[in-house]
């Protein structure tokens, strides 16, 4: 039996995170927040001014809980962790392929196939959930657009050309996401994908959210012994975890980018969460922060059968499936690595 292991999220600026004999208890001034057993947490993410007590740094190196420290609004800053206690072989082999570009082209191809296979099956969702002609047309058009761009994936003979249909896909994806939102999408209006800085409310959301799936994913390679920062899609650049980005690929649109359209559409956001900096930046309250963090936490608690292993899991489990297969891909146990693809 798996044991499914929570991520404890700190966004209150100014609180203190300590030890106090087995549990990890989170204080701001002076007010005890919350004390949660170190047995039930996997990892710790820090938002902005949040302090750490030595002891509790030690003990978390000891049994294995990584610490992560991102900025106020999300961006990742740095992780502290304990003794890597990956197979050195695992890693060479992971750096061999890494290297051939053969090697490389396959899996980022079949990363790719399972973002575009989902992508593919959320368009044709939203399509049957819709009731309004004009968005269900627009809908399924786009995922016919991701259909014709998953066909030729196999014919991409480098990584750059797997790449290209990526780009491809993504732009046909997120041309029609706005048709996802049930009735106007007033204020999350979508318009187009905008990254550092996010510059509306909806891209502020989705980038969020994919901090906390990358900061999943890293962690899942970490514990199967894998380099995070040596991805086969993304090149490796000082300080980005090249790998976890490309796993993260295949989860961005059925875990990440359907809770945030599920949080729209149920209105368990506002859009008075969301305000705009001087430089053009959208930023989340923390009061939309933690309703985020609250629905990402119990997303993570479904349970959905793996349509590789047919075993019922945990969304929250997935990734450290998925590293743990693509370890075994990577060491030639398996003939590719199988993305998970929602069916």
């Amino acid at each position: 039996m798996t044991k499914a292991l929570n991520t404890l999220y700190v966004t209150t600026q100014g609180a203190y995170v300590s030890k106090d004999h087995e549990t990890i208890v989170v204080k701001a001034e002076e007010k005890q927040l919350i004390a949660v057993p170190m047995l039930a947490i996997g990892s710790l993410v820090c938002f902005g001014r949040v302090s750490v007590s030595p002891f509790l740094l030690g003990a978390c190196a000891e049994r294995g809980i990584g610490i992560s420290y991102l900025t106020e609004n999300g961006r990742f800053l740095a992780r502290v962790e304990g003794e890597i206690s990956g197979n050195v072989l695992l890693r060479r082999e992971q750096y061999r392929k890494a290297d051939d570009p053969n090697a490389a082209r396959e899996f980022a191809r079949a990363f790719v196939a399972g973002k575009l296979a989902n992508y593919r099956a959320s368009l044709r969702r939203y399509a049957r959930e819709h009731t309004e002609p004009d968005k269900t047309q627009r809908l399924t058009f786009a995922a016919q657009s991701v259909q014709a761009t998953l066909d030729n994936l196999p014919s991409a003979q480098s990584v750059d050309e797997v790449r290209g249909h990526e780009g491809e896909g993504s732009a046909a994806y997120f041309s029609a996401f706005d048709s996802a939102i049930h009735g106007e999408p007033g204020d999350f209006a979508f318009e187009k994908r905008s990254r550092r800085p996010p510059l509306n409310n909806l891209n502020a959301l989705l980038s969020f959210l994919y901090v906390l799936v990358t900061h999943d994913c890293a962690s899942a390679l970490q514990a199967v012994g894998l380099d995070p920062a040596v991805g086969f899609l993304h090149t490796d650049r000082p300080g980005r975890a090249s790998l976890a980005l490309d796993l993260v690929e295949e989860f961005r649109p059925i875990w990440a980018d359907r809770l945030a359209l599920s949080l729209i559409n149920l209105k368990q956001i506002k859009t008075t969460g969301f305000s705009r900096t001087d430089s053009g930046a959208v930023n989340m309250d923390d009061e939309t922060r933690k309703a985020v963090l609250v629905a990402y936490q119990k997303r993570k608690q479904e349970e959905v059968t793996h349509p590789f292993t047919e075993e019922k899991q945990t969304t929250g489990l997935l990734p450290h499936l998925q590293a743990r297969l693509l370890a075994r891909a990577i060491r030639g146990e398996l003939d590719a690595y199988p993305p998970y693809v929602l069916k």
